[in-house]
Parts: structure tokens; C-alpha cells; sequence
């Protein structure tokens, strides 16, 4: 495929900003092609895929250098390196929503209580944070 999208071109077609584009290249998650003498860098339509393809894995909750790992398990062929890392991913997901749950859980507790309360000055939620 032909390398024909300017910097900012590439950042339109993956739904990203031209910052975005540079801090991948930094990141060495996206490769910077050479600039010619006199003129401007080309990306080509495989490279905004990549860009997509970045933004999505970070969508799932994956970091930028998990990110690194599953474009060169790409690379390899490693599905099953690839869904270990998944795998991972997923038991981490689900850890946080028991805390998020366990979060909710305190925190509906604390609000039954202060309407439960009568109004006075004392406010239960500050009372249950401020406990030593």
C-alpha cells in the first residue's frame, strides 16, 4: 500500500490527534518514515490501522506497553502469548469491579446513614472518613 497521508492526514483517518502520532513514534509503538529533502513525511493507510489498532487496546484497558507486547505477539504469530496476556488482563478488570463494587457498596451505606441522620451538624460521612 502507498504511502500518502501527511502527518496530520493519518491523525484524521485513525481518529486521533498529530500529538497522538508523534507520542506512538517516541513510544517506538509506530514507526517515523523518512522525511525527503524539502518535503513531508508519508504514512500509508496501514499505518493509521496501527493507529486504530493502538487506540482500541487502550480502550480495553490495556497500557501502552502491553500494548508494545500484543503488536509484536502480532509479529510472531502468538495467540497463545497473546490470549495469556488477555487472560491477564481480564483478571485484572475483574478485580477492580469487586473494589469499584466494595466502593459502592461503603458508599451507599454512608449516604443511607446521613439521610437516615437527623439533620444535625454532625455529618456521618465526614465522622466514618475522619476515624483514626
Amino acid at each position: 500500500m502507498g504511502a500518502d497521508l501527511t502527518i496530520g492526514k493519518l491523525a484524521d483517518a485513525a481518529g486521533v490527534n498529530i500529538e497522538t502520532i508523534r507520542y506512538y513514534q517516541r513510544r517506538g509503538l509506530l514507526d517515523e518514515p523518512p522525511k525527503p529533502l524539502g518535503g513531508h513525511r508519508r504514512y500509508s493507510a496501514d499505518q493509521a490501522k496501527r493507529v486504530r489498532f493502538i487506540k482500541r487496546a487502550q480502550a480495553l484497558g490495556f497500557t501502552l506497553d502491553e500494548v508494545g507486547a500484543l503488536l509484536a505477539l502480532d509479529s510472531a504469530c502468538a495467540c497463545n502469548e497473546t490470549r495469556a496476556l488477555a487472560s491477564r488482563k481480564m483478571a485484572l478488570v475483574k478485580r477492580k469491579i469487586a473494589d469499584l463494587s466494595a466502593m459502592q457498596q461503603v458508599l451507599g451505606g454512608l449516604i443511607r446513614q446521613c439521610d437516615a441522620g437527623s439533620g444535625g451538624a454532625d455529618c456521618p460521612i465526614i465522622d466514618v472518613l475522619a476515624k483514626d
